[in-house]
């Protein structure tokens, strides 16, 4: 039972982040990598303070982390910032909940897995759920497809990094809270390159920081509730669970931002489908 509540808070905490962005994104506009460096350094520090508490801090065996921190939330967290800007948040939340589909997509191009019954049928509805969003006739005047396809590159971005993890045979002895504040570090000097390669401005007032603070500290909670999810239950069980992550972003940015979101029957199904897809395949996969 332990399992089952940290894996749905966990799904939670990620779910409010793109609700938390949505608020943070403005007025004033702050530019997307400059705004995904705010939240990193959050999540940072809440997974700094977690890996002292866990204690067994170490730098042996961290390699792999850098590399896939690299990639995500490295680069990615800058597309998710620019789908949440451009496409609003449910949407984002919708295209952030297909990353099984890449992940299962990549698993079979570049390293030859062979998937179930049950795997081809959670991608079939994930590539209805998409469907279903593509073909919305209405949507509110702030929604660009382009928003769409940036969250869906942040989520290939998350499902490639889950892939070299997965295929790095990380049999390792790092500490989870000690393996996640790596992989963030590494994010940081990703993100960190991209806004000084952009030439961006970080200097913003501390009200606007704060702001940036909260998104990345719901990240950071959702990955400590993930690790402790994991230590008590099987993949089996939490892996689906926290895969709802989809639906608590449509949910909480239909309460948190009503009319302003346009959360229709066509978004609702859309995330149905995607969420029900990624159980199956993180489930059977």
């Amino acid at each position: 039972m332990d399992a089952v509540l940290l894996a749905l808070v966990s799904a939670a905490f990620f779910g409010a982040m793109p609700v938390a962005v949505r608020f943070a994104l403005g007025p004033p506009l702050v530019p997307a990598a400059v705004g995904a460096l705010f939240m990193q350094i959050a999540t940072f520090a809440v997974l700094c303070a977690a890996a002292v508490v866990q204690g067994g801090v170490t730098l042996s065996g961290i390699a792999p982390f850098l590399l896939a921190g690299a990639i995500a939330p490295g680069l990615s967290n800058v597309f998710i910032t620019l789908g949440i800007r451009e496409a609003g948040s449910s949407r984002a939340s919708v295209a952030f909940g297909t990353a099984p589909l890449f992940a299962v997509t990549i698993a079979i191009v570049a390293f030859d897995e062979r998937p179930g019954v049950a795997v081809l049928l959670g991608a079939l509805l994930i590539v209805c759920g998409g469907i279903a969003l593509a073909l919305e006739s209405e949507r509110p005047q702030h929604v660009r497809r382009l928003g769409i396809a940036f969250a869906l590159l942040g989520a290939a971005l998350f499902a490639l990094r889950d892939n070299l993890v997965r295929h790095l045979s990380l049999d390792s002895d790092v500490p989870s809270m000690t393996a996640g504040a790596v992989m963030l570090a590494a994010s940081l000097v990703v993100t960190s390159a991209i806004v000084a390669g952009a030439r961006q401005r970080v200097v913003w007032p501390r009200v606007i920081v704060a702001r940036w603070l909260v998104p990345g500290a719901f990240v950071g909670f959702s990955y400590i509730a993930l690790f402790e999810a994991f230590y008590r239950g099987t993949v089996s069980i939490v892996s689906p669970i926290v895969a709802t992550e989809s639906l608590f972003g449509v949910a909480f940015s239909a309460w948190f931002l009503g009319r302003s979101e346009g959360v229709g029957r066509r978004v609702v199904a859309g995330a149905l489908l995607v969420v029900s897809g990624a159980v199956l395949i993180t489930a059977f996969r």
